[in-house]
């Protein structure tokens, strides 16, 4: 029904000049903001350093699992021999306090886990709380009173103590990283989604292209499909940026508790539980991967913030005019003084 009315709008334009794309739209819109691509360069060099991690390793010359206890200092307690915790032409970043296990490996490893759980709980958060959402906003009342109190539900549950006590009943067999990874999605997240889809969707199935489309006797399922997510991927991209940094937190206080990813499998949350007792005598093992997590969240954050402007054409318009001194300057050279040619010209067609 939407394309229908597009249609017609642009019945009366000229066939010659090419329509863009919303595609190109969104593209040159976030294209416009230098701090949103800084953001997604950063996301994108740390996602490729997460994959790369054999290789990055195997050029180094190291593994995240080997100890090396011939480069601690027993006597002091386990702190590192040489300056900056070890930091020599095998060990980039030194090494671990106490093992000796190479940081720059267990660092970029850690990457791997810490943005692969938060990116796989993420999607599931989304998708769930899509579905949820959406059949709650559009379906009868009864359907909407039942989902959400089923989402009522799994707002009020504390995500550690769930975890505590499904990680206590699942097999060791079970491979952690996806069991972290799902409690963090089915447990939190999912639901705070699912509330702000349902809200948006009650606002825009009440708009005249939705109501049209259920009038012309399209199914529910096409007019979620074709009406309401485009409406809805702003507001869920953006929301969905700023999950990413809230399960990489959620899986490091699961390592603080110890249910978490078990040792030796790194993670940045595993470094920074057992980095408490060492940051006086080595500082880089609480300094890297705090530095990291701070990267990932404020980059996911500008980038999210970017990507909202971006789907955002009132936004990206107010942006386009601009703001302060240079909107008054474009008005300046919009309205012509008065007391000029023009002005005396204007004056007189108003008179007229």
């Amino acid at each position: 029904m939407s394309e229908a009315l597009v249609a017609v709008e642009t019945a009366g334009t000229d066939a010659s000049v090419p329509a863009v794309s919303g595609a190109r739209q969104f593209w040159r819109r976030l294209r416009a903001q230098r701090a949103a691509l800084v953001a997604a360069a950063v996301v994108a060099l740390l996602v490729l350093v997460a994959l790369a991690a054999p290789l990055l390793t195997a050029l180094e010359g190291q593994d995240p699992t080997t100890y090396h206890p011939t480069l601690i200092d027993s006597a002091r307690g386990g702190v590192p021999i040489g300056s900056f915790g070890g930091i020599s032409a095998d060990h980039w970043l030194g090494v671990e306090p106490q093992t000796g296990r190479d940081m720059f490996a267990r660092l970029v490893y850690g990457a791997r886990v810490s943005l692969g759980v938060a990116l796989a709980a993420t999607v599931v958060q989304v998708i769930l709380g899509i579905a949820m959402g959406v059949a709650s906003g559009l379906g009868n009342r009864y359907v909407d009173l039942i989902l959400s109190r089923i989402t009522d539900i799994f707002v009020s549950m504390p995500l550690m103590i769930m975890a505590l006590a499904l990680l206590a009943i699942v097999p060791n067999s079970f491979p952690r990283p996806v069991l972290v990874a799902l409690i963090i999605a089915l447990v939190s997240g999912w639901s705070t989604t699912a509330k702000m889809v349902r809200a948006q969707t009650l606002t825009l199935k009440n708009l005249d292209y939705v109501a049209a489309s259920r009038l012309s006797g399209w199914s529910t399922w096409r007019t979620a499909v074709r009406e309401l997510l485009p409406g809805l991927a702003a507001p869920v991209i953006t929301y969905s940026a700023l999950l990413i940094p809230q399960n990489i937190s959620a899986e490091a206080a699961l390592s603080f508790l110890g249910v978490g990813v078990k040792p030796p499998t790194p993670s940045w949350g595993q470094m920074l539980t057992s980095a408490d007792v060492w940051y006086q005598a080595a500082p880089q093992y609480l300094l890297l991967p705090a530095a990291a997590l701070f990267v990932t969240v404020f980059a996911l954050t500008i980038l999210g913030d970017g990507v909202r402007v971006a789907l955002d054409p009132r936004a990206a318009s107010r942006l386009r005019i601009g703001t302060g001194r240079k909107r008054e300057a474009r008005a300046e050279t919009a309205v012509p003084a008065t007391g000029t040619p023009d002005a005396a010209a204007a004056q007189k067609e108003d008179r007229a």
